[in-house]
């Protein structure tokens, strides 16, 4: 029985995540075209993932990837996930001087940083 409403839920999440990704693309590609001019980093490549955990990652090669679930927050913390994931592509790493790349855009990173901990990824 479990394992029914299990894949229920899993069928479920990979309708929406199919529905709403190139929505997603979209909507974070403008933001980080908007973000961007303020730090003219140069990316590789954006994707747009279902991920159980993350909001969004950055990877060595500079590749960013976003949780499709991103859509689905207040503005500013979409934003605030955009410009974290954009910071990282100067500092991998969680930094005095990755925080003070966030707060060029975000001087009220901490309080949004506080606010994105207490909202669950799988939001379904």
């Amino acid at each position: 029985m479990f394992r029914r409403i299990r894949r229920r839920r899993r069928a479920r999440g990979v309708r929406s995540y199919r529905k709403h990704k190139e929505t997603a693309r979209m909507v974070i590609a403008q933001k980080i075209k908007k973000y961007n001019e303020v730090y003219q980093y140069r990316l590789a490549r954006i994707s747009i993932r279902n991920q159980k955990t993350r909001w969004g990652s950055c990877s060595k090669s500079g590749n960013l990837n976003f949780n499709y679930k991103i859509l689905f927050l207040e503005e500013q913390l979409a934003d605030y996930i955009v410009v974290h994931e954009l910071c990282h592509l100067q500092e991998l790493n969680h930094s005095k001087r990755f925080w003070n790349l966030v707060a060029q855009v975000f001087p009220n990173h901490r309080e949004l940083r506080g606010e994105l901990r207490h909202k669950k990824v799988e939001t379904n």
